[in-house]
């Protein structure tokens, strides 16, 4: 299957150079290209792309704004940051917006297209360091013990399920959590998608968030 792909960066040399990237894979094309926040938000809606290469920082509509409102009209889009340090502050507030990773401008090609696959399948791209600095960001948010309910959706959750969950939300990869809970890959893997499922969520990300906004785990 072609993954369809929009590219929104205000740089049209870097539109050009991700594009013809693209363009050698057989598995890929790049529909669209768009020069600010606005653009992006129109062009995903019309073209309906499954995954957007975003900038995080345009002129007018700024990267976050426009992951969020193309993830309430396309739902089925998945969107990568760009980003030029990989401890943006602005990539964090487009994870929580809903994107579902987020690449360094200078990434290697091979690096952009495998990312580019894992979004396309429901995978999150984000690496243990960021996952970290991105629960840092949201402890502020994060409801104490006295202050509310855990969310209800925790009891459609196996014991299994939360153990993989809480797993999740540490920031382990499906190869880790395999070694720490004895289980194969693929049994880690198919967990997760029930957990994403059942729990009503996008992707890896948003299940970290949802771990802690839940206080199934807490910030250390």
């Amino acid at each position: 299957m072609t993954i369809r792909i929009l590219i929104a960066d205000d740089e049209a040399l870097l539109r050009m150079a991700f594009s013809t990237v693209l363009e050698t894979q057989p598995d890929m094309a790049p529909v669209g290209e768009a020069a600010d926040g606005t653009q992006a938000i129109r062009l995903a809606r019309d073209l309906r792309p499954d995954v957007v290469l975003m900038d995080v920082r345009m002129p007018g509509t700024d990267g976050i704004e426009a992951t969020r409102q193309v993830i309430r009209t396309s739902p089925q889009t998945r969107i990568l940051i760009l980003t030029t340090f990989d401890l943006d502050e602005y990539a964090f507030a487009a994870l929580k917006a809903g994107a579902s990773g987020f690449l360094l401008k200078n990434t290697r090609p091979e690096e952009l297209l495998a990312a580019i696959r894992s979004v396309a399948a429901g995978d999150a791209v984000v690496s243990p360091r960021v996952t970290r600095r991105l629960l840092e960001d949201l402890r502020p948010h994060i409801p104490d013990a006295d202050s509310a309910d855990r969310d209800e959706r925790l009891s459609r959750l196996s014991v299994r399920e939360r153990e993989v969950l809480i797993k999740v939300g540490c920031g382990l990869s499906n190869t880790e959590i395999a070694a720490t809970l004895y289980l194969a890959e693929a049994t880690v893997k198919s967990h997760l998608g029930r957990i994403l499922q059942k729990l009503e969520l996008r992707d890896r990300i948003q299940a970290v968030i949802f771990a802690y906004e839940s206080r199934l785990i807490h910030p250390a």
